[in-house]
């Protein structure tokens, strides 16, 4: 019985969501998304999740602040494992924000919105020292540097910028997806980490289709919107992966939205989870029995689970993290 457990869960786990025709994951306006943020083991300790159902909703409250002109940086919650951003100079001019973290040499690029609303950007590299940059267009490729802001960031626990929402992984407890998870795990009867994610992963490969036609022509700075996403049923792998990672997390399941890239030099999105006897699952895996596997259910499906593509996603190789949020 704990045998066909596992199985069963580990069947259903992370989301490596795309096709082999063309996934247009994270697509950014300038091509660019941030780098992977490694988080070192020992720097950081395990301690306890969330309440279950319980939303830990991004906050500014302005104890810890870097202001311009132009913009605001509320790093307050810098432990928690993101910083806030805003505009405030007005009009609605093309914005970005990059994060520089202590462990990778390049950056974390988004786009920031204008309407003088807060945007959450995860701190994804660990404990260290975070420049964050905000930078408005001139023309073209041109930006000027409006606000720089260092920031430290000594994160509670590595969970921090995993189980909370931020710009790609954006929910609130008012949320159609959240309540779609809170009623799926309920229905199931399920408390453990990766007993959820199959309740959730079967319901969405079962319930989502792929977007063929968005993929081959992502929206430019493109994000996704969960409960568009839930409601149209269809997406791209970054929309999978969104939605997957917001079902769990508010589920209280320690979820890495993972961008990277197949062999094949296709751009890509899945997840990461957390379990308690296992610690964090990296990859897209299922259990054959014997050993763990990558697996790729956008993949499998698509293939309708033949041999040569059961091979393929069964082969860790044949995929390259190098983002993390």
């Amino acid at each position: 019985m704990m045998k066909k457990r596992w199985f069963s869960a580990f069947l259903a786990l992370t989301l490596l969501l795309g096709m082999a025709c063309g996934c247009a994951a994270a697509s950014r306006e300038d091509g660019e998304t941030g780098p992977l943020g490694a988080i070192p083991d020992e720097a950081i300790p395990l301690a306890g999740l969330p309440p279950i159902g319980i939303t830990l909703s991004p906050s500014a409250p302005g104890t810890a602040v870097k202001e311009g002109k132009s913009a605001v940086v509320d790093y307050s919650n810098a432990a928690d494992g993101y910083v806030m951003v805003k505009w405030t100079g007005g009009g609605s001019p093309r914005l970005k924000v990059q994060i520089k973290g202590p462990n990778c040499p390049d950056m974390y690029k988004y786009n920031l919105r204008s309407d003088g609303e807060y945007d959450v950007f995860p701190l994804s590299d660990g404990n260290g020292t975070y420049k964050v940059t905000v930078h408005k267009q001139i023309s073209g490729d041109q930006y000027t540097n409006e606000l720089a802001a260092s920031v430290e960031a000594k994160l509670t626990d590595e969970f921090a910028p995993f189980i909370r929402p931020n710009q790609y992984v954006n929910y609130t407890d008012d949320s159609d997806a959240v309540a779609l998870a809170a009623d799926l795990i309920a229905e199931a009867q399920v408390t453990e980490n990766l007993d959820k994610v199959s309740v959730v992963y079967e319901w969405v490969v079962t319930n989502l289709s792929y977007d063929t036609e968005k993929a081959k022509n992502p929206p430019k700075g493109y994000v996704p919107d969960i409960d568009e996403v839930l409601e149209a049923k269809k997406g791209i792998c970054f929309d999978y992966a969104s939605l997957m990672s917001a079902m769990l997390r508010s589920q209280g399941v320690p979820v890495k939205l993972v961008v990277g890239y197949t062999s094949t030099g296709i751009y890509h999105a899945w997840i990461n989870v957390w379990s308690e006897e296992d610690g964090w699952v990296e990859g897209i895996i299922y259990f054959d029995g014997k050993i763990w596997k990558l697996m790729d259910p956008t993949f499998a499906s698509s293939g309708k689970q033949s041999a040569a593509i059961m091979k393929y996603i069964g082969n860790g190789a044949n995929y390259k993290e190098k983002f993390l949020y």
